[in-house]
């Protein structure tokens, strides 16, 4: 499914949404790696069935045109006005309402108009000056399963090197503002949710949580 991205699009001074399509990079190592992230989300997504889902920090809307296509009712938010008025544009360009999306930080995020079944958060943690409010926050409006992922560190950065990526800052992506290992982000989010299973695509860490 081909969609605008934000192309390296900054918005009080963050870099939004994805800086290239990795959807449809030809690319064919990158085109493996986001095979294994379609398939282990979709494998996750699958486990819990849900009939609604919200998706906090949704870009460009790639994942919620995806599952609406698929008939769930699945709506996004993310921070960025920017990036929020192009996934309105490729909900339209598909056939699909703009209404699906909204601007809205994950720390303002309420119960009465947020919640569903599945809260999807993927890499939008990585982000945040503050991960563990971000979480709380989550916790609030998921009805009971989330899904959430990172980049998993220091392999993350190792393959940005490889690459000849953002030497200077040591292989970190722009924005990467919190960095775990496989270890260190299960303890994270075991501290606020029950674990149900955990997937490596490489190279992310992916899990899906429920309510205690």
């Amino acid at each position: 499914m081909a969609i605008k991205i934000a192309g390296g699009k900054t918005e009080d001074g963050i870099v939004v949404g994805n800086n290239y399509d990795k959807y449809a990079s030809k690319n064919p190592i990158v085109r493996w790696m986001m095979k294994g992230f379609e398939n282990s989300l979709s494998g996750l997504v699958a486990t819990v069935a849900p009939k609604t889902i919200h998706e906090v920090g949704c870009g460009e809307g790639y994942w919620v045109l995806k599952w609406n296509k698929e008939g769930i009712d699945a709506r996004g938010c993310d921070f960025s006005q920017q990036v929020i008025n192009i996934a309105k544009e490729n909900s339209t360009a598909t056939n699909l309402p703009a209404s699906l999306f909204k601007t809205r930080s994950i720390y303002d995020l309420n119960k009465e108009e947020d919640s569903a079944e599945l809260i999807v958060c993927c890499e939008v943690l990585e982000h945040l000056e503050d991960p563990e409010a971000g979480l709380k926050a989550i916790k609030k409006v998921a009805d009971d399963y989330v899904i959430l992922s990172v980049p998993r560190e220091p392999l993350w950065r190792v393959l940005n090197l490889a690459r000849g990526k953002y030497i200077k800052d040591m292989g970190n992506t722009p924005g990467h503002l919190q960095h775990w290992s496989k270890k260190s982000f299960i303890e994270l989010v075991e501290k606020h949710f029950i674990i149900v299973e955990v997937k490596s695509p490489l190279p992310w860490t992916m899990i899906l949580c429920r309510q205690r």
